[in-house]
């Protein structure tokens, strides 16, 4: 829909390189230009890694895929580099369901799973809107998920199949509405996005990755006379143009002579695996395969598009077997830059989703739901995925090994622009048997706890307890309230709906102390919490490493009172290397102060009320409901705030939403969304 644009990347912020940004974004940018393929920012929590990741962008110049391990943290940081970046392309890239059951089959149950999904309309657009960008100009930012590793359809052939129009083109109005057909745009009266509308000799278009602007294009016999950017609701005229695009409405788009040459070779697997299936008198699934492939088949040649298109599309793309799908990848030039956040959670992600992927496809390839080219539908293997990769740079407060090993340079980023240093860490024994010296008149890490937690709650401070099982953290929390303290717990069984009003009561005082597992570990934003307490501290595990105790540790890091206490019989080799590493940063925070004269203050953060409006009304009316009638209503209701949560972004809230609309649905025995 837009002019090609090349424009170079300009920060506009009234925020200042402080502390170690400036030589952080120095040293990685110029390894960046001379070529080096992997590199570390090794980050402390709170010392603005996103402004640095920023600075190196506008250094470097280069289309950059900043990769995150979840749609809510993709959402934080695309929201930042808009802000940082507002006259350059900063677009989302993340899984477009809103609710997903892959296809499947069962075998010990003889089960068949039929894919289920909700497609967010808002998230697709956006989707679009990247892959757009990256072929129109070269400023462009995309924060995306690890999603972005599963096969998205051959970019050739979108770039291909786009509709280019400008005024005085000889183009006649019924050759522009059979290729907006082809592009599986659909025919309508009223414009939505993905479909247009014909009135005489002129055609509104509204784009697949548009944001409420149309296209009108006026016809004069069989010459485009203008072209027009128009509002699609009110279809007032915004500007007129000298070019438009329309890119295909999806991205699994392939040109008719393709699909005729494919079905060929559809067809030809569908009768070996036919064969196959006889040769073992497995009649059964012989006669499946062949009823669920030819009925696709005939999808295909009438319109272009089946069910389930994707799992054809390694035939479709004219690839051999086993090769690596194309992805959101192959729409960068080869010349990209790449950031990998919070690398020592995202890189295992990767790591492990071609695995169960692998696993659900065979069965349905074994009991003849697939042709064995389904397959190759697959995210890309850790291997695949390394080698599209150009230049990275690996961003964490703790990188794995495999970041460290493989860098050429690691550069640390220390000091907080708040002057904040890291925690003080003391270590106590669990009881008077520890081999750690316990201090005169100690009774315990309990009642040593609730002391400390008193006291940290007259200062109007709080508390993150971070305990082993869920029974231990319930039974915690129940003792604790026995005290008189204002606690609660939060693990994997507690709702995210009811995690986020926990959050928000502790932030606002009416919780001291919030008792969790692996919860508590990261991505808890904090800053009135000054004291971290972790049990069992020398239980060694995944959840008791040196870069988990780092993280836990650093959710104190906001508050310039900020403590942790490991409660523990020993220091383990995991406890030793965190504490050593947190003095480490601390001895050099602390002389930066010195040197500059910097007086550490906590970190303000306001609190944000979004749960008023899309929780707390439909809970009251959730209690009055007497009628299918009154359910329907509220399931709509919910259903709004939904998808407004989606489209700003908002995917927590919108997941508790949908969680409560299910409760609803399977109340109601309706089929779950």
């Amino acid at each position: 829909m837009r002019e090609s644009t090349d424009m170079d990347f300009k920060i506009e912020s009234q925020f200042k390189f402080l502390g170690d940004q400036e030589k952080a974004v120095k040293e990685l940018s110029q390894g960046i230009k001379e070529g080096l393929n992997e590199q570390t920012l090794l980050g402390v929590t709170g010392s603005g890694k996103t402004f640095t990741m920023a600075g190196i962008i506008e250094k470097v110049n280069k289309p950059t895929l900043v990769l995150a391990h979840n749609k809510t943290l993709a959402a934080q940081l695309c929201s930042e580099f808009k802000s940082f970046f507002p006259k350059n392309s900063v677009e989302y890239f993340v899984s477009y369901y809103d609710y997903y059951r892959p296809e499947a089959y069962i075998a010990a149950t003889d089960t068949y799973i039929e894919k289920d999904s909700a497609i967010n309309d808002e998230i697709d657009k956006l989707r679009h809107s990247a892959t757009s960008s990256l072929i129109e100009r070269s400023d462009v930012i995309v924060v995306a998920s690890v999603s972005c590793i599963y096969n998205l359809g051959n970019p050739h052939d979108y770039r291909q199949m786009t509709l280019s129009m400008r005024p005085g083109m000889n183009k006649a109005r019924d050759e522009v509405i059979a290729k907006l057909v082809e592009l599986q745009y659909m025919r309508s009266e009223t414009l939505e996005r993905a479909k247009f509308r014909v009135r005489g000799d002129v055609i509104d278009i509204f784009p697949a990755e548009s944001s409420g602007k149309a296209i009108r294009v006026e016809f004069f016999g069989d010459e485009i006379e203008s072209i027009f950017e128009i509002n699609s609701l009110t279809g007032e005229i915004i500007s007129q143009l000298l070019h438009a695009a329309v890119y295909p409405a999806s991205h699994y788009i392939v040109p008719h002579y393709k699909i005729k040459e494919s079905l060929i070779k559809i067809e030809s697997e569908m009768l070996k695996q036919i064969e196959y299936f006889k040769n073992l008198e497995k009649f059964a699934e012989a006669n499946r395969i062949e009823q669920r492939t030819r009925y696709d088949m005939e999808m295909l040649e009438e319109i272009g598009f089946c069910k389930g298109i994707e799992n054809y599309s390694r035939v479709l793309a004219g690839l051999e077997p086993g090769t690596p799908p194309f992805t959101l990848f192959d729409f960068f030039p080869k010349d990209f830059l790449m950031f990998v956040d919070e690398s020592h959670v995202t890189l295992p992600q990767v790591h492990a989703m071609h695995a169960g992927d692998r696993s659900r496809k065979t069965n349905l390839v074994e009991y003849g739901f697939r042709l064995p080219s389904a397959r190759d539908n697959r995210p890309l293997t850790y291997e695949e995925f390394y080698k599209k990769i150009s230049q990275v740079i690996f961003v964490s407060a703790t990188p794995g090994d495999f970041e460290l090993q493989t860098s050429s340079k690691v550069v640390e980023q220390i000091i907080r622009p708040t002057g904040l240093i890291d925690p003080k860490i003391t270590v106590l024994p669990i009881d008077g048997k520890s081999q750690i010296k316990a201090p005169e008149n100690y009774k315990g890490q309990i009642s040593d706890l609730l002391e400390r937690i008193k006291c940290c709650t007259s200062k109007k401070e709080r508390v993150l307890i971070t305990t082993l099982t869920k029974k231990m953290a319930e039974d915690l929390t129940s003792f604790f309230e026995n005290k008189g303290i204002k606690v609660r717990y939060m693990h994997s069984d507690v709702e995210t709906i009811e995690r986020m009003e926990i959050i928000k009561k502790l932030r606002l005082g009416e919780i001291d102390v919030l008792v969790g597992i692996n919860l508590l570990r990261e991505g808890l934003d904090i800053p009135e919490v000054s004291l971290v307490a972790i049990l069992d501290a020398d239980k060694e595990g995944f959840l008791r490493t040196h870069r988990t105790l780092i993280q836990t540790i650093g959710r104190a890091a906001r508050n310039v009172n900020g403590e942790a206490i490991m409660y523990a019989d020993v220091i383990t080799g995991s406890m030793e290397r965190a504490i050593d590493e947190t003095l480490r940063r601390r001895k050099i925070q602390e002389d930066y102060n010195i040197k500059h004269s910097i007086t550490p203050k906590s970190v303000k953060k306001d609190i944000f009320d979004v749960l008023e409006i899309a929780i707390k009304e439909p809970k009251i009316k959730l209690q009055n409901i007497s009628s299918n009638a009154e359910k329907r209503s509220l399931i709509k209701l919910l259903t709004s705030k939904m998808k407004e949560s989606a489209k700003k972004l908002d995917f927590e809230t919108a997941a508790a939403l949908r969680d409560e609309i299910n409760k609803l649905k399977k109340n109601n025995d309706e089929k779950i969304l």
